[in-house]
């Protein structure tokens, strides 16, 4: 099973990957549990770019073309394998932000998206996606919080990245991307209110994981 995990920044995905990657490791050991962009070397020293390159200036579609870089690495030395041994694969991040964050939030043509991220993933979806969905203002809040400079799931933090400093309004438009992609594809995502307590929503999560067949 692939399972992808999105929303805003703050609103908590890497405290629900943490969770239900480890109890799917409780049915099964082998786990594969992941995040765009990086997951490889290539995409990890990417990531450093497109994360935390402030001084670089990168314009909008050289952003598109770096997480397509990154991802289309992921999806041939990653996931393809993992999902081709039949393991289970978490990832924190997939094609869906790139609508949401450099569609609805850049600007970036849905056309050029579209055929970037076809590039990168040659079709491959997930069986589950999971939005935390999150009031833009309390994203914020929890994005300024000291406690939330904690090391990751993947790499220890290095401080506000890009994406952090942008402002509302662009946030907005990144959680109003999100919304719509579920809306249109209701079977797929899974939409939960990012508000609650930690351990309800991976009670939910978990029940509808178990929907989809993993018995053991």
């Amino acid at each position: 099973m692939f399972i992808v995990l999105e929303g805003i920044d703050g609103a908590g995905k890497t405290t629900q990957l943490a969770l239900l990657t480890e109890r799917l490791r409780q049915r099964s050991p082998e786990v594969v549990a992941t995040q765009e962009p990086g997951g490889t070397p290539l995409g990890d020293r990417l990531r450093e770019v497109v994360k935390h390159g402030a001084d670089l200036d990168i314009v909008p579609r050289a952003e598109l073309l770096l997480f397509a870089a990154s991802r289309a690495q992921l999806v041939e030395r990653v996931l393809r394998p993992a999902l081709a041994r039949g393991v289970s694969v978490v990832c924190d991040r997939y094609v869906f932000s790139t609508v949401a964050y450099q569609g609805y939030g850049r600007g970036v043509d849905r056309g050029l998206i579209a055929a970037a991220v076809d590039l990168a993933t040659g079709g491959l979806l997930p069986d589950l996606v999971v939005l935390l969905d999150l009031e833009v203002r309390l994203a914020l809040q929890r994005i300024a919080s000291p406690g939330r400079r904690e090391p990751t799931t993947f790499a220890p933090a290095r401080g506000r990245d890009r994406f952090e400093g942008e402002a509302l309004a662009f946030y907005e438009r990144v959680r109003q991307g999100y919304r719509d992609q579920a809306a249109v594809d209701p079977d797929r995502w899974l939409v939960l209110d990012a508000t609650r307590p930690p351990d309800h929503l991976a009670r939910i999560i978990w029940e509808k994981v178990e929907k989809f067949g993993l018995q053991g």
